[in-house]
């Protein structure tokens, strides 16, 4: 904005809107409240508007409120036609229009797209930066077999960042691989709303009901044993296929299911189909391992 021929009331506003807002938007994503003291909707918007700010701060969010009353100059300069007008701002540019979000989880969602857009470095993006190869070593360990290992791991992650969701769901999911199915649970149960729905805690909550659908087998013979004198027994090469799955054996527990859904679709309604999703699940659905299986499962449902 020039200040050439401006009041010096004029240059005041134009000076602390470029600090207040031009100057943090450099580094962080602004939003801008146009309001008024006047304007009810602004007053029930306000609430709203704070709420979200101040739980994205630790991801580069700030909140700026320009009064249209007393900065007629400014609201003039962005062409406030009606309030309250929500503008977001990266870099001194206006990036988004926000007014049409007047709920918290329509603002929440406008700025979680903002945020996978832009370059912004808040507290948490670092944090993000920082865990991602300490979560990918634990994700190693524990697909390794190494369960205790990777609850060390995961443990210790907690302590620097005791909700974030791959770490959480790294810490159940290694729990289960334990046994130890009833703390996972507990610790699934204790989550908030919000993380609880993430992708990364169904998978841990689809580990757990995998291994309380599927516990583990101390011996295999029985079970081998039955399959071979009868390998028509689905409800055997089921439950085989199941204790092969919880002793960590995914491949002989893939071979399982597909069999049976190969020879009997419809068994059991459906059963093995289900389970092997469910293992799916757990894997991780972008895993190259479950690609492959997944064309196994298509040859035999459309091939």
């Amino acid at each position: 904005m020039a200040t050439l021929g401006m009041s010096p009331a004029e240059k005041e506003a134009i000076q602390t809107f470029r600090s207040d807002v031009v100057e943090p938007s450099m580094t962080k994503l602004v939003i801008i409240d146009f309001w008024a003291e006047w304007c009810g909707p602004c007053k029930a918007l306000t609430p709203v508007l704070e709420k979200v700010a101040a739980a994205y701060a630790d991801k580069g969010v700030v909140l700026a409120k320009v009064d249209t009353d007393k900065n007629p100059f400014i609201a003039a300069q962005f062409q406030i036609k009606s309030i309250p007008t929500v503008y977001a701002m990266f870099q001194g540019q206006l990036v988004a229009d926000l007014t049409s979000a007047r709920t918290e989880s329509q603002l929440r969602t406008m700025l979680d797209q903002l945020l996978r857009q832009l370059p912004i470095q808040g507290e948490a993006q670092s944090q993000e930066a920082e865990l991602e190869p300490l979560v990918q070593m634990g994700e190693e360990v524990l697909a390794s077999g190494d369960a205790e290992r990777a609850l060390s791991i995961f443990d210790q992650l907690a302590e620097i960042a005791p909700e974030h969701h791959a770490v959480v769901s790294g810490r159940v999911r290694a729990l289960v691989a334990l046994g130890l199915t009833d703390e996972a649970e507990a610790m699934i149960a204790a989550l908030p709303d919000d993380l609880a729905k993430l992708p990364d805690i169904e998978r841990a909550r689809a580990a757990l009901a995998l291994a309380r659908s599927a516990p583990a087998v101390d011996d295999l013979a029985p079970l081998e044993a039955a399959v071979a004198a009868n390998p028509d027994d689905h409800q055997a090469r089921f439950d085989l296929a199941n204790a092969q799955m919880a002793a960590g054996n995914r491949d002989a527990a893939a071979d399982g299911f597909l069999h049976i859904t190969a020879a009997d679709r419809a068994w059991n309604e459906g059963a093995a189909r289900a389970q092997l999703l469910k293992l799916f699940e757990v894997v991780g659905l972008e895993d190259p391992w479950v690609s492959a299986q997944r064309r196994r499962l298509s040859a035999i449902l459309f091939g």
